[in-house]
């Protein structure tokens, strides 16, 4: 924004990504920064619009058009104040979020959008350099107490919204380390766990306790919990997968693609793994089904581990390679997506019907399955789909990853003690100000809306925050957002 039009002649360049040959030896992050230079060129790019278009889409309301403004003007303390007024993870946000603000971006009409996840990316990064993120805990302590149960990304921003209005803030993590899916579900080559340790390490700073290893409920009971917090928080995600219940389905070498994911998480952290527990897709044909982030997860994993031949297959047509008629600008366009994944190899497959498993001994060899088209106007209650007429075909497998997404959090356990409501899809049921049935009992993130993108887990965690403050202190100078 230096000056009008300079989006006329200098176009969006793409983010860069290590060799091929170089990144699937190891789990190192396969993007690479651009220098300072590229970044501040880059950001000029944004017209300013009147009506902010992209902050509008986006799920935290980021003040986009202000802090391409302040890196162009290289004033990066004043971009990083604005950037973190809405968002307390753009360290996180800047590598993996899809980017729903650019889609939105009026350049994105006729032209290539802002790269506005990567200037989010260069700002935190570029103020954790410069030493302007640093701890700052609250100045004046409320004495109410809450305690935030799941350490996801809507844990974790409601955590530090509350600990910034002055409470004492607890976050109970059933596994060894906080993070939730962000650790154990994203691989290390689109997110090192740095990254991660870095931020908890700046919030324990401000006054966040973290505990470990406590699964609540089990380890610590629902009365305890509630006789020692003011208010609780349930943010521990959607975590019951959606299942394939086909024949073959308990084959050996059948596994859900969280499984697979967490398990190699831990094995590149240095986590012993015993060899009956091994899911290794080295030497092995691996089929993906599901063509989702997730999958593509897999594919990338599968690479690094030294499958012999990974395929990922879709029941979902293949979708256009151009935006299509059907999503004009200003929606978030349904089109051909190939991740740093799919770029390192491997075949996709689409309009695919999985309908058995096939094996020996107890073990998976091949999937039967027919190809598949949607129907327009099918009849209430119908599949969208139906079978193509001699299309049915075989796939080898040694091993298949189930990635079809996740259908609502643990329904028993905690959920049942507590008491709380549910709603038709199972999800945790809650009102306009994200309390439960249950008094002082609180939900946000997937938990309570269901799968979806990371940042509107931590959406859901801020606004949950200010209902937390409200219902502690009778008001809240927290943003709705």
């Amino acid at each position: 924004m230096s000056r009008f039009g300079t989006f006329l002649d200098v176009k969006r360049r793409k983010a860069a990504y290590r060799k091929v040959s170089d990144r699937v030896k190891d789990y190192e992050e396969v993007a690479t920064r651009r220098s300072e230079t590229h970044a501040i060129e880059q950001a000029s790019r944004c017209i300013g619009c009147g009506v902010a278009f992209c902050h509008q889409t986006c799920p935290l309301g980021n003040y986009i058009p202000e802090w391409n403004l302040h890196m162009t003007g290289d004033q990066w303390e004043d971009a990083i104040r604005t950037l973190h007024a809405t968002n307390n993870l753009p360290e996180i946000t800047g590598k993996i979020c899809p980017a729903p603000c650019e889609a939105s971006c009026v350049l994105a009409r006729n032209d290539d959008p802002v790269t506005v996840r990567e200037n989010e990316l260069d700002i935190i990064e570029g103020a954790f350099k410069r030493g302007l993120v640093i701890p700052r805990p609250p100045k004046k302590r409320t004495g109410e107490s809450v305690a935030v149960v799941g350490s996801g990304p809507a844990g974790l921003c409601c955590a530090d919204q509350l600990n910034q209005a002055g409470h004492r803030v607890v976050v109970f993590e059933r596994d060894q380390k906080p993070g939730g899916l962000l650790r154990y579900g994203i691989p290390d080559f689109k997110l090192e766990k740095w990254v991660i340790d870095r931020r908890v390490k700046l919030w324990e700073a401000e006054g966040i306790e973290f505990k470990t290893g406590v699964n609540v409920g089990k380890d610590i009971t629902v009365s305890k919990l509630k006789r020692e917090f003011d208010a609780v928080v349930l943010t521990g995600g959607s975590q019951v997968p959606r299942d394939l219940p086909v024949e073959g389905r308990d084959l050996e070498g059948v596994y859900f693609a969280m499984q697979y994911l967490v398990q190699s998480n831990r094995r590149v952290a240095g986590e012993p793994i015993a060899a009956e527990e091994l899911i290794d897709a080295k030497d092995k044909k691996v089929v993906v089904i599901g063509g989702g982030d997730t999958g593509a997860d897999c594919v990338g994993t599968a690479h690094r581990q030294g499958a012999a031949q990974v395929i990922q297959v879709e029941l979902l047509d293949k979708p256009p390679e151009e935006r299509p008629a059907a999503t004009p600008w200003l929606e978030f366009p349904k089109m051909l997506r190939t991740s740093s994944s799919h770029e390192e190899g491997g075949d996709r497959q689409w309009s695919v019907l999985t309908k058995k498993f096939l094996g020996r001994n107890g073990k998976v060899q091949k999937l039967s399955c027919v190809k598949v088209e949607f129907v327009k106007n099918p009849k209430p209650g119908a599949a969208p789909f139906q079978e193509v007429p001699n299309t049915a075909f075989e796939i080898e497998a040694d091993l298949v990853l189930l990635a079809m997404g996740f259908l609502h959090p643990e329904p028993t356990g905690l959920l049942k003690k507590l008491g709380v409501r549910l709603d038709p899809r199972g999800n945790v049921q809650t009102d306009g100000l994200y309390a439960t049935s249950a008094k002082g009992v609180f939900a946000a993130g997937d938990m309570r809306r269901g799968q979806s993108l990371v940042v509107h887990a931590m959406a859901e965690g801020r606004r949950a925050a200010h209902s937390v403050d409200q219902f502690l202190v009778g008001h809240s100078s927290l943003p709705l957002i």
